[in-house]
């Protein structure tokens, strides 16, 4: 099957994705008026449904469901840069600390009210999330910035964060408090909106690119360091930026939805084995594979114990040990 052929099947298998899953709900809708109502706001034709029920699909499930494709792709091109780049196939985009540092941030404005109400739980978890990655590489930099002191030094930004939250949360929040941090620290779309949308897909498509950019450069890394750099490449630079461009796409990702764990450690596994190591192909599967996998795990987290909803981060983690268990048992070697 040809690249073009495959990334067509991949997209419109996300495109149904989200138009079905957005008729799933306590409200059914029909695929057709989802059809209609998107198309009556992108200015083509009128919808002849409520305007009850195109808030519910304008307003509501469709940002939601986006968000959900953005977040997967995004958590998964990270996984898979993350892999590669630190030769890791268990690293994934909180291995550098990054979910600890935005959880920091977002506690220290939720419990505390630090900012003063001018900056939401959005930027404090992303002011947090900076922070955190600061932290973890002025500590690889102390130690020479290799790809195993990278590792090290994530371990201990998010430990050290970690614990500042449980110290914030313990010590100065009430029960309701606890309760809503801890949910959203779980990962959580129930508050999507247009302007997360637009700004995690700006971030994740710029990210993308870049790393599109380097895919050459990414190949290489596969060979070690010594290998990259006999072929020209800055290997010190290119490192630098594709870490930058990974913190940058989750702590967006994480400022938004919380923390959603296991795609970024999963997915880049299933696209190799689909199209195998090449960083050209393998990134925008990722992508998709990811995408479409966040869509339909955010679907069951709403709809499965209505009118209860999961954490998507408790989804992703039922479904994405034992993924991973199987994805290990039928490798048996190196990622």
């Amino acid at each position: 099957m040809t690249g073009t052929t495959l990334a067509a099947l991949g997209l419109a298998a996300l495109v149904l994705s989200i138009a079905v899953a957005i008729t799933i709900g306590p409200a059914d809708v029909a695929v057709g008026d989802v059809v209609a109502i998107v198309g009556q706001h992108l200015g083509f034709g009128h919808a002849d449904v409520t305007r009850i029920r195109d808030g519910i699909v304008w307003d509501l499930r469709l940002p939601r469901t986006l968000l959900a494709a953005v977040c997967g792709a995004g958590l998964a091109i990270c996984g898979a840069i993350m892999q590669s780049l630190l030769r890791n196939p268990l690293a994934d985009p909180f291995v550098l600390g990054i979910s600890s540092g935005a959880s920091t941030g977002a506690v220290l404005i939720v419990v505390l009210g630090v900012g003063g109400g001018i900056v939401g739980l959005s930027g404090g978890a992303f002011i947090g999330a900076v922070l955190a990655f600061a932290v973890v590489l002025l500590l690889a930099a102390g130690a020479g910035s290799t790809p195993d002191r990278v590792v090290l030094a994530g371990v201990a930004a998010t430990q050290l964060f970690s614990a500042l939250t449980s110290f914030i949360v313990t010590s100065s929040a009430d029960a309701e408090q606890t309760r809503g941090v801890l949910f959203w620290l779980l990962g959580s779309l129930a508050g999507a909106g247009w302007n997360d949308v637009v700004l995690c897909g700006f971030v994740c498509l710029v990210g993308l690119v870049v790393c599109l950019a380097v895919a050459p450069a990414l190949d290489a890394f596969a060979f070690g360091e010594d290998a990259a750099a006999s072929l020209g490449i800055p290997v010190r630079w290119i490192r630098l930026l594709l870490l930058v461009v990974t913190a940058l796409i989750t702590a967006t990702l994480v400022s938004a939805a919380g923390a959603i764990g296991f795609v970024g450690l999963v997915l880049p596994h299933a696209a190799r084995a689909v199209v195998g190591p090449g960083h050209r192909r393998l990134l925008p599967t990722t992508a998709l594979i990811g995408a479409i996998f966040l869509v339909w795990v955010d679907t069951v987290a709403r709809t499965a114990f209505d009118p209860q909803e999961l954490p998507v981060g408790v989804v992703t983690a039922l479904v994405g040990v034992p993924a991973f268990a199987v994805i290990l048992y039928r490798r048996k070697g190196p990622a």
